[in-house]
């Protein structure tokens, strides 16, 4: 292992465990810190940083280092061989530290500066491979979280309002103001673009340009979950409205990214999807009031979803950089180890007994039958959960049983030390992660009465998801599929309800046609022919006159006279 990725991987490593007892700490004493420190003071003015320590702080703080440490360890086996990879590891450092600083943040102004560092570095990452497709991605992405910068930004100064910056000071007092009102808008907006929810999830498939061991941390505790932490640490402060809302918008993206997952085909684009209908679900459980469990789901998504991705970066690493899950096929039979791992993790995202998403996500559905909510929102939510357990089911049988579809055989197999040695150590957490956590984050035992029938719903909604999945996989070419008889109703569904052709030939194509026809009417129509052309025509028009004269000199050294004489007479 090259010494850069080594101790990267120690230090975060170290730094995370310190942190997670300190989390413990804060827990059990039920106390938090609030930390002003004066970086410099000038007469009346000062200049304050200040930073918040409480036990959702440090732990979440402390499962970002440990899953840092195992991308870290886990790019020196995926990147093996890149020139650039002390550029990628110090890129990939800087992002961890922009998302730290955004997360001990009670303050606007240093959430800007974390929030902003992540959009900056999530653009050089997503680019780092440098061709077309990485630069359209990393554009998109960046102008999508743009927005939410404005956001922010307008939110800061409408907090000049009030005496500080500090939102924490004002969540309580100023709930029905029409000022913090506007605040929360504006952070709702700014949550939205980064956790990509429906209008602005085009970015988040079109990120997986980026290298796998950015995808995997990106995707699943920094980047996409910086919007789901703003809106719990701002939840006390939103109007009844704004949070059903709030749980409209994150009910539909579930919906729609779980049917389009279904009809993905690209291996990073489906693991993309179910990180935004996992998304959808933290915001739909915030807005239902859970805003502790929702961080429970937050911290326990985490877990099983770097770890997919690192088993998903091990299968296109392998299989010779393609991403194709047609191509794919009989995977068990060569990295048996990876495609363990890959199944529990699967598993856990499903929410099957006793693996990490359950404790969550089974959680979540039983409290969701106590809320007298809409039957639309109700049939979403297990809908939705049915859909991925369905793309979860679809992509085990194509990757690791299925036949055998490569183009020529590779030479497969379990072989990279650090790679393995990184998705181990994920691999055990996803394991023991969400029983240890439901003790520690929820603070009494939540003990749910319902009916026998809404009890087994959840499993109910798991199995029959796992029996989609296997007719979706079942289907072959020539066979009649109802689905598939309209090509206009799969390619909504499969383009995201159309949203990438929205975000980005809705937004650039007018404003390069408009260009286009002021440039062509104005710049070189009746603008060109007042200006320049017509100061040409007029010249050769009226020096060809001149020379028509025969170049007499009687004719010249008179016009010269004149023109003295004019001199003359009106100076």
């Amino acid at each position: 292992m090259s010494l850069i990725c080594l101790s990267w991987g120690l230090f975060f490593m170290l730094i995370s465990t310190l942190l997670f007892v300190s989390s413990m700490f804060f827990m059990i004493e039920e106390i938090s810190y609030f930390v002003e420190l004066v970086i410099f003071s000038v007469n009346s003015s000062s200049i304050v940083m200040t930073l918040l320590f409480d036990w959702m702080s440090l732990l979440f703080m402390s499962f970002v280092l440990f899953i840092s440490s195992m991308v870290v360890m886990y790019s020196d086996g995926y990147m093996e061989g890149d020139l650039n990879l002390v550029r990628f590891i110090i890129l990939i450092c800087f992002f961890v530290f922009s998302m730290m600083l955004m997360i001990i943040s009670p303050n606007l102004i240093s959430i800007l500066l974390g929030w902003d560092g992540l959009g900056l570095v999530s653009y050089c990452l997503i680019v780092y491979y440098q061709n077309v497709k990485s630069s359209s991605a990393g554009m998109l992405t960046s102008l999508s979280n743009r927005i939410g910068d404005v956001a922010i930004l307008l939110a800061i100064s409408w907090m000049l309002n009030y005496g500080s910056f500090n939102f924490l000071y004002y969540l309580d007092f100023m709930k029905g103001d029409f000022s913090m009102v506007l605040v929360s808008s504006l952070v709702v907006l700014a949550a939205m673009t980064k956790s990509a929810q429906i209008p602005f999830s085009s970015w988040l498939p079109a990120a997986m340009a980026a290298p796998t061991p950015v995808s995997s941390l990106v995707h699943s505790s920094t980047l996409v979950t910086a919007g789901v932490y703003l809106m719990i640490r701002f939840y006390s402060a939103f109007s009844s409205s704004l949070i059903m809302f709030i749980l409209l918008v994150s009910c539909l993206t579930m919906f729609m990214a779980g049917a389009g997952a279904n009809y993905e085909y690209d291996f990073k684009k489906i693991i993309a999807l179910s990180t935004l209908s996992q998304l959808g679900l933290m915001m739909a459980t915030i807005s239902i009031g859970e805003t502790r469990i929702a961080f429970f789901h937050l911290l326990t998504h985490a877990l099983f979803k770097a770890l997919l991705f690192m088993c998903a970066g091990n299968f296109i690493h392998n299989v010779g950089n393609f991403q194709d899950i047609r191509f794919m096929g009989s995977l068990c039979e060569f990295m048996p180890l990876t495609c363990v791992m890959f199944n529990l993790s699967n598993m856990a995202l499903c929410g099957l007994p006793f693996l990490a998403g359950f404790y969550s996500k089974d959680l979540i559905l039983e409290i969701l039958n106590l809320n007298g909510l809409s039957v639309f929102i109700y049939l979403m939510f297990f809908i939705s959960t049915g859909l991925t357990v369905s793309y979860s089911v679809r992509l085990f049988f194509y990757s690791v049983l299925g036949n055998f579809n490569y183009l020529s055989f590779f030479n497969l197999s379990d072989s990279s030390n650090n790679m393995l040695f990184s998705m181990m150590g994920m691999f055990i957490f996803v394991i023991l992660g969400g029983s240890v956590l439901s003790w520690l984050v929820l603070p009494v035992c939540y003990m749910i009465c319902l009916p026998y029938t809404l009890k087994l719903l959840t499993l109910i909604v798991i199995f029959l998801g796992i029996f989609l999945g296997f007719l979706m996989f079942s289907i072959r070419m020539g066979e009649f599929n109802f689905m598939l008889s309209s090509i206009f109703v799969s390619l909504f569904f499969s383009s995201m309800w159309n949203m990438p052709f929205l975000s980005t030939f809705l937004v650039s194509k007018p404003f390069l046609l408009s260009g286009s026809l002021y440039y062509k009417a104005i710049d070189q129509g009746w603008l060109e022919s007042l200006g320049g052309q017509n100061l040409y025509s007029i010249l050769s028009k009226s020096s060809f006159k001149v020379i028509y004269l025969n170049n007499n000199l009687k004719v010249y050294m008179s016009i010269l006279l004149l023109w003295v004489v004019f001199i003359f007479l009106f100076i």
